[in-house]
C-alpha cells in the first residue's frame, strides 16, 4: 500500500497552520510521531496578500493567535514571535491589542517556516477519492498537480480541508475575464494596471459595503491623486461593525457549543442577529476617516471621490474605452450607466468549494451537516474522517471563518484524529498494512 499519512491537510493558510502546531505539541506531550503533510496551491506561504494595505491593522486581538487560547506557553504565540524578533518591549510600548496586518502576516509566515518540511507548496489538488484496504474504504487518496504538470498521489486515513474562501462574483459580472475587473483579494497586485501612467485621471469603482471595500476606497482616495474613486453600496450608508464586549462573546470558543446545540432554524436566527459583527460593516474609525475625506472635499469645493448609496449593478459591458456599469437605484428610479477605467469587487467569498474537491468521494458522503467536531457524515463502512475548517458557519457560528477559534478548533481536530477515533486497534492494523510510517 505504501506510505499512509495520519492526515493530509489541503491548503496551508492559518487554519491548517494552527492544526500543524497543535499536532506537533500533541506529539511532544504524548511521545508520538504522527505522519502528516499539507498541500498548498500557492508557491509559498502567504495570507491575504492582496489586502496587506499599508497602515491597515488587525480587527482581532493578537491574543487570538495560532496557539495562545489553547496553550499560552506555546513557542508559536504572537508574543513568542515578538520575543524572537526582538520587538516585544517595543510592541508593549504601542499599547495596543491590534498589530498591523503586515506584522501579523509576518508572524504567520514565521510560524509557517517551522513546518516547511511538511508542506508541498505549488501543488493544486485535482481529485480526492477513496482508497481501499481489505475491501473497505480505509482513507483518502489525494492527487495534486504541480506547476510543471507533474501529478502526485498521496494517501491518508484522515483529510482536513482548510482551503479558505473562493471569490464571490456578483451575477452581473459572471463569466467576465476582463483584467480591469478584479476581486478585492487581488487588489494590491492589480494596482499598477489601475493606476495607468499617471497622465490622466483614472475612474475606479469599488463594489461593496464591508471592511475590504472601505479600506480599498480609502487607500485609493488618499494615496493616488490620479484616482477618482467611487464606492457603490446597496444600503443607505456605511454601517459600523459591532465589537462591543457582550456581543464579542459570540467569538469565544465556548459559544460554538451553544450555537451547535440549537436547531437549524434557531442557528439561522442567531447568525442573522449577529451578522453586523462581520458582514457588510466597517470599523468605526475607518468610517470616520472616510467621512472626514468627504467633508474636506466640501471644504475645497472639489469632489473627485463619491459614495453612491442604494446602488445595484444590473449589467456590465466592457470595451476599449472602459467598463460600463448599468446601475439601478434600489429605492426606485430609472437605471443609468457610468463608465470606469477599473472595477474592484469587494463582494466577499463563497465557502462551498469543498463540494467540488470531494466530488470523487461523493458515494461515501451522507449529507453536508457536519458534526460538532467538524466532520462530514460518512457511510458506516468508511474508516476515513473528513474535517472542514472554515466551511461550517451555519452550524458552528460566525467565528468559523475567522481567526478567533483557530487555536481551540485545532485541538478538537487533533483529539478527533488521534484520541477519540479511529480506535487504536483499527489504526494499528492499518499501520501494519501500510508498513513503517515516518
Amino acid at each position: 500500500m505504501g506510505l499512509v499519512h495520519d492526515y493530509i491537510g489541503v491548503g496551508f493558510g492559518p487554519s491548517n497552520l494552527a492544526l500543524a502546531i497543535a499536532t506537533e505539541e500533541f506529539a511532544q506531550r504524548n511521545g508520538r510521531e504522527p505522519s502528516v503533510c499539507f498541500i498548498e496551491r500557492k508557491p509559498a506561504f502567504s495570507w491575504h496578500e492582496g489586502m496587506l494595505i499599508d497602515g491597515s491593522s488587525m480587527q482581532i486581538s493578537f491574543l487570538k493567535d495560532l496557539a495562545t487560547l489553547r496553550n499560552p506557553a506555546s513557542r508559536f504565540t504572537f508574543i513568542s514571535y515578538l520575543k524572537a524578533c526582538g520587538r516585544l518591549e517595543d510592541f508593549i510600548n504601542l499599547k495596543t491589542f491590534y498589530p498591523s496586518r503586515e506584522e501579523f502576516n509576518d508572524y504567520l509566515g514565521w510560524a509557517a517556516d517551522a513546518f516547511a518540511g511538511q508542506v508541498h507548496y505549488g501543488e493544486e489538488v485535482i481529485s480526492i477519492e477513496p482508497f481501499y484496504s481489505a475491501g473497505v474504504c480505509a482513507g483518502v487518496e489525494v492527487v495534486s498537480r504541480s506547476a510543471d504538470g507533474q501529478s502526485t498521489q498521496r494517501r491518508a486515513r484522515n483529510l482536513v480541508l482548510g482551503i479558505g474562501g473562493v471569490a464571490q462574483i456578483p451575477a452581473a459580472f459572471a463569466g467576465m475575464t476582463d483584467p480591469r475587473i478584479v476581486h478585492s483579494s487581488r487588489y494590491l497586485g492589480a494596482l499598477d494596471a489601475m493606476l495607468g501612467d499617471g497622465s490622466r485621471p483614472r475612474r475606479v469603482a469599488i463594489i461593496g459595503g464591508g471592511q475590504s471595500a472601505a479600506e480599498i476606497f480609502h487607500d485609493l482616495a488618499c494615496r493616488f491623486p490620479q484616482i477618482e474613486a467611487s464606492l457603490l453600496v446597496r444600503g443607505g450608508s456605511l454601517k459600523p461593525s459591532d465589537d462591543s464586549p457582550f456581543v464579542n462573546e459570540i467569538f469565544n470558543a465556548d459559544f460554538t457549543d451553544r450555537i451547535f446545540a440549537h436547531s437549524p432554524a434557531q442557528r439561522a436566527q442567531m447568525l442573522s442577529e449577529y451578522r453586523n459583527t462581520n458582514y457588510s460593516v466597517v470599523d468605526l474609525e475607518l468610517i470616520e476617516k472616510i467621512y472626514h475625506l468627504f467633508y474636506q472635499q466640501k471644504v475645497r469645493g472639489q469632489h473627485p471621490h463619491r459614495l453612491l448609496t442604494h446602488r445595484e449593478v444590473m449589467a456590465v459591458a466592457a470595451d476599449d474605452s472602459g467598463v460600463e456599469l448599468t446601475l439601478r437605484n434600489t429605492l426606485g428610479g430609472e437605471p443609468h450607466s457610468e463608465r470606469f477605467d477599473a472595477v474592484i469587487l469587494a463582494t466577499g467569498y463563497r465557502r462551498d468549494y469543498h463540494r467540488t474537491l470531494l466530488a470523487g468521494f461523493a458515494d461515501y458522503i451522507e449529507g453536508d451537516a457536519v458534526d460538532r467536531q467538524y466532520r462530514l457524515p460518512l457511510r458506516a463502512d468508511c474508516q476515513a474522517q473528513i474535517f472542514l475548517q472554515g466551511g461550517c458557519e451555519g452550524s458552528h457560528g460566525l467565528s468559523d471563518t475567522l481567526l478567533s477559534v483557530l487555536a481551540m478548533r485545532s485541538e478538537e481536530l487533533v483529539s478527533s484524529m488521534f484520541v477519540e477515533s479511529p480506535s487504536t486497534q483499527v489504526r494499528d492494523s492499518l499501520r501494519l498494512a501500510a508498513g513503517s510510517l515516518s
